[in-house]
């Protein structure tokens, strides 16, 4: 049975995130830091190539996270 990991700090996360001390996170902190649910943080991050699996572990790259989310953004009627 795997172990449970401590609660999520969202602020602490974005900061880490944004201050570009923290590049990878695991599944279940990228779906905090997004604000979307587990499967479609998943599936996001498989799309956006941004998926790293070393030894049992999966990490994903926030910066093609980000990057690919770019992407979708709606062009603004100025």
């Amino acid at each position: 049975m795997p172990k449970e990991r401590a609660e999520i700090n969202v602020d602490t996360l974005k900061r880490l995130v944004n201050s570009g001390q923290k590049k990878f996170v695991r599944y279940d902190e990228g779906k905090v830091l997004y604000s979307m649910g587990l499967h479609s943080f998943q599936e996001l991050a498989k799309e956006a190539g941004a998926v790293y699996h070393v030894k049992r572990m999966v990490l994903v790259n926030t910066e093609k996270i980000d990057s690919y989310l770019e992407n979708f953004c709606d062009p603004t009627d100025d």
